[in-house]
């Protein structure tokens, strides 16, 4: 019986081996058909898809500009200037610590925003929300942002400036004030504003400075050699201060030097 179960399993085989080396069958397909080349199947977008994708692309470039607003707050505005004048404030008194840090830097910001508030407005009506309504590009948007404070610069910023800028970048200097570079007004403007803040630190601290070498006279006739000036000429300069209002006249006297 076994015997016959192999011839019978031998009988299969060969006769499905002749099946399993033929060759595959042709395409059912008509020659016509198969011969074109087969193309790829692509949905169309609908103008509901290519709004999304703007307002995500939109999206992205405002987070993007956000991220680098804090530098170009303090390039670009009245932040460097009044930040300057506020530090020379604290350390004509003798007090490096006090104010805080953080009073300097949220009073500054708030200065700024109020005097920089007129180029704010413009760059909004003629730049923001046109880009966000989706009527101007990013190049136009970018353009005309960039106009109004290219405008408050280049009232702050003098002659000299721009051409040591130019003159470290060894460029030749235009001939208009229209055609000189980004690239080239930020330095030269912040250059003008440590320039300008240096000049009001060194108004301010003069009178603080008068105090104290009249303390320290007054303790070396008296022989108090062993007393520090500071401790003593630190209450008669906050008093003084005080008395004058001088946080009102030094941000009157800094907002007023904006043209």
């Amino acid at each position: 019986m076994l015997r016959g179960l192999a011839a019978c399993l031998l009988c299969l085989m060969a006769m499905l081996a002749p099946a399993c080396a033929a060759p595959a069958t042709k395409s059912p397909l008509p020659a016509a058909v198969a011969s074109q080349p087969v193309q790829s199947l692509t949905l169309p977008s609908t103008p509901k898809e290519q709004e999304k994708t703007a307002e995500v692309v939109r999206i992205a470039l405002i987070l993007t500009l956000m991220t680098l607003l804090p530098a170009f707050i303090v390039c670009t505005t009245s932040f460097v200037r009044i930040i300057v004048v506020l530090s020379m404030i604290r350390h004509a008194f003798g007090m490096p610590e006090t104010p805080p840090n953080q009073v300097l830097i949220a009073l500054a910001v708030f200065l700024t925003a109020f005097s920089m508030m007129p180029s704010f407005e413009s760059a909004n009506n003629t730049a923001l929300q046109p880009f966000l309504a989706g009527k101007l590009t990013v190049e136009e948007a970018v353009e005309k942002g960039t106009s109004s404070m290219r405008g408050f610069m280049l009232r702050q910023v003098r002659d000299q400036d721009i051409k040591a800028i130019y003159d470290i970048a060894h460029k030749p200097l235009p001939d208009r004030a229209a055609d000189v570079g980004l690239m080239q007004l930020v330095p030269a403007f912040m250059l003008n504003e440590l320039r300008v803040s240096f000049r009001i630190g060194f108004v301010i601290m003069l009178p603080f400075l008068l105090i104290d070498i009249v303390v320290s006279s007054i303790l070396l006739a008296l022989g108090m050699l062993m007393v520090p000036p500071s401790t003593m000429s630190l209450p008669i300069k906050l008093l003084m201060f005080v008395l004058i209002d001088g946080w009102s006249l030094v941000l009157q006297g800094v907002l007023g030097s904006f043209r």
